[in-house]
């Protein structure tokens, strides 16, 4: 109970602490400057509104959560459920549900921070995990979408028509295939082809999506022919998924070391043993 008053105490003055900050900040800049206003997925942040929303704008631009939220966000697909503005105060209900928690279950104040900060912390980890299964579904379309590229380039079309192509035949469309008709839907409301393509990238967040990019902006710019240039870069893709199973397959003997030594052996050896054991146990050896 002491450890839950002490608890919210601290939390209560620590609030208060940085509404005063901002207070003082407010008065000290109402004549050099306008309320401090943020922009992009943050927008609707005012704050004039409520105590709330100056500690949201705190996180944002002095804690540098923005960009981070907007790079996930990006790196998700940009769904609804996962804006920036929702994700930040899913990390501030899980920070309240963690600090709680541990609160009630340990009574240790350092314990509850603690749980604060792994609270506050999860969406994030767990939002990286989908981030990083999505770039594995992309990886595993994208060789053979380069090579269906190339193909239809190669039958007279340029590049975005080429893509467009890819994704109305496609009889079910894969991450990549998806990725490819935001693309053509950017272009047509009005993006300009390099930075539709960037958006590609940026949405993607894969080394080998950016050198794709990368690739046709080039080619475009030089006028140089892009047929040849994206066969050489699918074999180099499918160079390095070959090289990657090898050192995973050279890999997994190592990796299958530790359970044969914690579970294989001792089995093995009970097995071995256990005639012996009963012997001696109900009468000795017979020799």
């Amino acid at each position: 109970m002491e450890a839950l008053i002490l608890t919210t105490i601290l939390g209560l003055g620590s609030m208060a602490l940085v509404n005063g900050v901002l207070k003082l900040l407010a008065k000290s800049q109402a004549i050099e400057a306008p309320a401090i206003k943020v922009g992009g997925p943050f927008a609707s942040l005012d704050p004039q509104r409520g105590m709330q929303d100056r500690f949201e704008i705190f996180l944002v631009e002095k804690m540098g959560l923005g960009k981070s939220l907007e790079a996930l966000h990006v790196q998700l697909g940009k769904p609804e459920e996962h804006a920036p503005l929702k994700l930040l105060r899913k990390k501030e209900l899980t920070a309240v549900v963690g600090l709680v928690a541990l609160l009630a279950v340990s009574k240790s104040v350092p314990l509850a921070l603690f749980g604060m900060f792994i609270g506050f912390n999860f969406p994030d980890a767990s939002l990286k995990g989908q981030v990083r299964k999505r770039q594995k579904a992309i990886l595993q379309g994208f060789p053979a979408m380069v090579d269906l590229a190339a193909l239809t380039i190669e039958s007279g079309l340029d590049y975005m028509a080429a893509f467009a192509k890819i994704v109305s035949v496609a009889p079910k469309k894969t991450a990549v295939e998806l990725e490819l008709e935001k693309t053509i839907n950017e272009v047509e409301l009005g993006y300009t082809r390099p930075d539709a393509l960037r958006h590609f990238a940026d949405r993607t967040g894969l080394q080998e999506v950016r050198s794709f990019v990368g690739l046709i902006i080039q080619s475009d710019e030089l006028g140089t022919s892009l047929v040849g240039l994206l066969r050489s870069f699918s074999a180099d893709l499918r160079f390095r998924r070959l090289t990657q199973a090898e050192q995973l397959a050279a890999q997994a003997s190592t990796k299958m070391l530790f359970p044969i030594m914690i579970f294989i052996f001792p089995t093995v050896f009970l097995l071995m043993l256990s005639p012996m054991i009963m012997n001696l146990v109900t009468g000795g050896m017979p020799f």
